[in-house]
């Protein structure tokens, strides 16, 4: 019973935590190249900053 007591506490408590922009970049990077890779989106991805790149004008 004392660890359902010692949970039930835990998830009052405000979690005042925050994770760093940079942490959290590490974080997803790998995930959303293991994504592409994946579902074979390199190329799409390489059209997509192509017309992005003639949008700007380069």
């Amino acid at each position: 019973m004392a660890p359902l007591t010692r949970a039930h506490r835990r998830r009052h408590l405000p979690t005042t935590e925050t994770r760093h922009p940079v942490v959290a970049l590490a974080i997803v990077l790998p995930c959303a190249v293991l994504l592409l890779a994946l579902f074979g989106a390199w190329d799409q991805l390489a059209t997509q900053t192509r017309a992005v790149a003639d949008l700007i004008g380069r």
